[in-house]
């Protein structure tokens, strides 16, 4: 028998997420070992009227691809995966891990140069979902992988994932309804601002994180993000103009499964222009050197899920973490103001749980990991 907490996933991506509608061409993008909820979307896409596929992904290609494949293959784009960004009206990946670490081997230059590669997908994609021709969204089966990285069992990690998109509760939809409304209040109000201040105190022998971002209110547009595209959610973001200042990176920021420890970056004109990590620092370099904009910011974001409160080593989840900031070095979502390209969207997260701030326009919003105002998310 499936796993019930299964069938309520499914059934809020298909009828809240990505609102599913009769005659929808749906692509579930799954590993095999994601079959059961593979399963649960199919048939609830069904229900709704859409007609479903299984396009299946297997992590194992991409390790035979890094292995045997010449420089030729690795910048090959598939055009039957082209052709599919082009045609289908809903999205729905399904992100399951067999092994986290299976790319920490492979040469960063043949990483940047298969998605340098398929940077032209990628744009289509973001492009049609900008325009409203395609709607994704994009969650996680747990694995033993992901809760080994998490430092759980499984029917921890289950717990984990599952409280974190509400499913514990009565009636989920509802639950992200109203979160969606408080995170609207927090988006009106940042809408109405041009600049914001992230400062984190000195600790552990580095400098603490200064940054100042500029958000102009007639062109970086502020996004609700509350369970339509990453599934669980909770986050407030728009495209920066501009970046000045640094950071220290709290957590250690995951790629492709690499682990980068201790980042700092310094920002100038909304560019990196000093990188350095204490751990896979080559590694870090090689990412933000792999196109002309690799090294922007593309993302300024706010994490507001006070349900999660630990870090996973999943971004899905970490950057959504109740308390903390996250900026993306390259591609940036059109929809948010953001004109930057890029193969590189490496979001990085810093906690304010301790002594941070977060100013808008001179006024402090946002003060250890907490919003001030007792009408937006955290204060329920």
């Amino acid at each position: 028998m499936r796993d019930q907490r299964l069938d309520k996933l499914a059934d809020v991506i298909v009828r809240y997420s990505t609102k599913i509608k009769k005659g929808d061409l749906v692509a579930i993008g799954a590993d095999p070992i994601a079959m059961p909820m593979v399963e649960a979307t199919f048939e609830a896409v069904l229900k709704a009227g859409g007609n479903p596929f299984w396009s299946m992904r297997n992590s194992t290609f991409a390790d035979i691809l890094f292995e045997h494949g010449t420089d030729e293959q690795l910048k090959f784009l598939n055009p039957v995966e082209m052709y599919l960004t082009e045609t289908v009206d809903v999205s729905i990946g399904l992100w399951a891990d067999t092994n986290t670490k299976s790319l920490s081997r492979v040469d960063s230059k043949k990483v940047a140069m298969n998605r340098v590669a398929n940077g032209p997908r990628m744009d289509t994609f973001l492009k049609r979902a900008a325009d409203g021709d395609l709607r994704w969204c994009g969650t996680l089966y747990p694995t033993l992988a992901s809760a080994q990285d998490a430092e759980m069992s499984l029917a921890q990690y289950e717990k984990f994932v599952f409280e974190a998109g509400l499913l514990h509760l009565p009636d989920p939809v509802a639950a992200w309804e109203q979160i969606h409304a408080r995170q609207q209040l927090v988006c009106d109000f940042l809408q109405t601002k041009d600049e914001l201040h992230f400062k984190a105190p000195a600790r552990d022998g580095h400098d603490g994180t200064d940054l100042r971002v500029n958000v102009d209110k007639s062109k970086s547009i502020w996004i609700n993000c509350s369970g339509g595209e990453n599934f669980p959610d909770g986050e407030v973001f728009c495209g920066p103009q501009s970046a000045d200042g640094h950071v220290n990176y709290t957590f250690p920021g995951v790629y492709n499964g690499r682990e980068v420890e201790g980042i700092r970056l310094e920002f100038k004109d909304n560019r990196v222009v000093n990188a350095s990590a204490t751990k896979n620092e080559e590694f870090l370099i090689a990412m933000l050197d792999q196109d002309e904009g690799a090294r922007n910011m593309g993302e300024i974001a706010i994490g507001t899920n006070y349900s999660i409160k630990e870090f996973s080593k999943n971004t899905l989840f970490d950057e959504k973490i109740g308390g903390t900031f996250h900026a993306a070095c390259g591609m940036g979502y059109p929809e948010s103001g953001s004109t930057n390209e890029s193969a590189l969207h490496w979001d990085m997260v810093c906690d304010l749980r301790e002594g941070g701030t977060i100013a808008a326009d001179g006024e402090v919003f946002h003060k250890d990991g907490k919003f001030l105002n007792s009408a937006w998310p955290g204060n329920e």
